[in-house]
């Protein structure tokens, strides 16, 4: 589990793709700290495991689903990647719960300055935007941020000059790719008021929009 708060800029070393999958190596300092074989690393947004380390950073494997769902598969030698530790117990929750499992790729649209922020404008998919609301969390390559506007075909948020000099959405030009995670509670909600199969049954969740209103929710 992350929280979205970038730790580090790492810089790709290699790699090394294979029929479906990938070797990253990735040249870190601040996240090697007491970081050990088998902990996980979220980069741009993509929980990894590490499995190995080079004179200066660590090696990861990417299986396919991530290959398929984020923009690690278009890394090369020299990009710049958002980096994070995953988050330890009693540690102060900054940005919100990310799990580093990347739900789709989005794009840039547009980049505006306005005074001190840069709103940026996301494309997506209806099956991502279903989830993001105005004021709602979203991780956009790993960095936490809060949704201003929403309409049918695209969503903005607003970054603060922190965080854009801290992680590597000051790179991202309109038409580049960026790797999005819905907020979790929102797919639970979902889930939860959904009709779910039950041993053959089909029963409805007890919990419905009638049901949350009147526990003060909505």
């Amino acid at each position: 589990m992350f929280t979205g708060i970038i730790e580090e800029l790492g810089r790709v070393s290699n790699l090394v793709r294979g029929r479906e999958s990938a070797r990253l190596s990735v040249e870190a300092k601040l996240v090697l700290t007491d970081t050990k074989l088998g902990d996980s690393i979220a980069v741009n947004g993509v929980c990894l495991t590490v499995d190995g380390w080079t004179r200066n950073g660590f090696v990861a494997d990417v299986m396919a689903e991530s290959l398929d769902r984020s923009t690690l598969g278009a890394l090369s030698p020299g990009k710049a990647v958002n980096l994070e530790r995953a988050l330890a117990a009693g540690e102060r929750l900054g940005g919100h719960l990310v799990s580093g499992h990347v739900d789709g790729r989005g794009k840039v649209l547009s980049v505006v300055r306005r005074d001190n922020a840069v709103n940026y404008r996301i494309g997506c998919g209806a099956e991502l935007l279903r989830y993001i609301s105005v004021k709602g969390s979203i991780a956009i390559d790993g960095v936490s941020l809060t949704v201003t506007e929403v309409d049918k075909e695209s969503f903005s948020v607003a970054l603060i000059p922190h965080s854009l000099e801290k992680t590597v959405l000051k790179n991202r030009r309109p038409g580049d790719a960026v790797n999005l995670e819905n907020d979790q509670v929102a797919k639970y909600v979902e889930r939860l008021l959904t009709v779910r199969e039950t041993e053959g049954r089909e029963p409805e969740s007890k919990i419905d929009l009638a049901y949350l209103g009147r526990v003060g929710f909505i």
